[in-house]
């Protein structure tokens, strides 16, 4: 095993100003293992305080919530597959993928070791195609999100097993764009969002039906064919009914990537395989200074991008805390969301929003449903929209 790189991963010197005099101090260095949602957001975030050094194996970072509208609109590929390279301005990004998280340091898979004062891991989740790469190849995910989009215009039925966040908003932009496809939506609950106020998933359903989408609610689908991408064939319901479909897009759910936190000592899994933490997210007893975000971290948040706008400012704001010389422990707790927000266009138009209320397609659309946030990340990126 080889240290990288000490002329340029050592803790580097700033100026802070202490009773009216400029004193030289050295920055802590934090690595953050994973650059999707939750770790680019937070590499960022703390680019000018710290000696930043994320790890990503991709080139690039792909908006997963963004390509499902990329589905029916692949020209969507050329703004949600955004590079790495202008994410920071004083930290690095080393593209490697992690091997093992210590307490001061992080080992990658070729052997490098890469020194720390403190660890993040946001390693994240994966999820069927063409939702989010599943190697680190960023033009085989942009092939597959292209051949996939080409296998929907020419559908002309679509059956979307799983009526979360995704299934639901694919069932709305597929009827929104393409009125000549018919769409099946199978639910297992018999009301759509079930943890949420009924008024909610009731409005969505009525719009839903009002787009053409045939729902399916209280049925499970028996066997499928391929819960990790789109594929032609047939569904049987748990009441024997079989629904025949020129293409079924499995919309099962996210599923976190555990690997750098298997080694942790003392690291427990909750039953959902997210990592189990601490008041400060800390999945190991034995390292203090080492951290889980996001969807790994089985913090009482959902895996979802919402949990991530709770979850990174306020570890950004510990972390500089920590830095300015208080310990983790004289720090606020982390509370999550009682009930996280949830934001649900159905197309570019219409659509319904649960944010401490009920709302409809006004506040859908402004707050997401027209832009899918799609600027604000082109702008942490470093990148113009176009």
């Amino acid at each position: 095993m080889t240290v990288l790189a000490q002329r340029t991963l050592r803790p580097l010197s700033v100026m802070r100003k202490q009773n009216k005099e400029l004193i030289f101090v050295d920055k802590k260095r934090l690595v953050i293992v994973g650059g999707g949602y939750a770790g680019a957001e937070l590499a960022k975030a703390m680019d000018p305080y710290v000696d930043v050094t994320l790890i990503e194996p991709r080139a690039a970072f792909v908006m997963s919530s963004a390509a499902i509208r990329a589905m029916v609109d692949p020209s969507l590929l050329d703004r949600i597959i955004m590079p790495y390279d202008s994410l920071l301005t004083r930290g690095r990004v080393i593209r490697g993928r992690a091997r093992t998280v210590g307490e001061n340091s992080v080992t990658l898979a070729d052997g490098d070791v890469i020194p720390a004062d403190m660890v993040v891991v946001a390693t994240g989740s994966t999820y069927a195609t063409p939702f989010k790469p599943v190697s680190e190849d960023i033009v085989e995910f942009r092939r597959t999100a292209e051949a996939t989009a080409a296998k929907l215009a020419a559908s002309r039925s679509v059956v979307i097993v799983g009526a979360g966040a995704v299934g639901t908003e694919l069932a709305g932009e597929i009827a929104a764009m393409h009125d000549d496809i018919k769409v099946t939506l199978i639910s297992a609950d018999s009301n759509l969002f079930p943890d949420y106020p009924r008024k909610f998933g009731a409005r969505l359903h009525r719009k839903l039906e009002k787009l053409g989408v045939e729902l399916v609610t209280g049925q499970r689908v028996k066997q499928l064919q391929h819960k990790d991408e789109p594929h032609a064939g047939s569904v049987t319901l748990t009441d024997g009914t079989v629904i025949d479909a020129d293409l079924v897009v499995p919309a099962v759910g996210s599923v976190p990537q555990m690997s750098a936190l298997r080694e942790l000592p003392g690291s427990v899994l909750s039953a959902k395989g997210r990592a189990k933490v601490d008041p400060w997210l800390r999945p190991s007893p034995s390292y203090q200074n080492v951290f889980a975000l996001g969807d790994i971290a089985d913090t009482g948040d959902g895996m979802t991008i919402v949990a991530i706008t709770r979850q990174v400012p306020w570890m950004a704001k510990m972390l500089r805390q920590v830095v300015d010389g208080r310990t983790v422990e004289q720090t606020k707790r982390y509370k999550p969301w009682q009930r996280a927000p949830l934001l649900l266009p159905l197309g570019s138009q219409i659509g319904a929003s649960w944010i401490f209320a009920t709302f409809g397609n006004w506040v859908t659309r402004k707050m997401k449903g027209e832009s899918l946030f799609i600027p604000k990340y082109r702008k942490i990126f470093g990148l113009k929209d176009t």
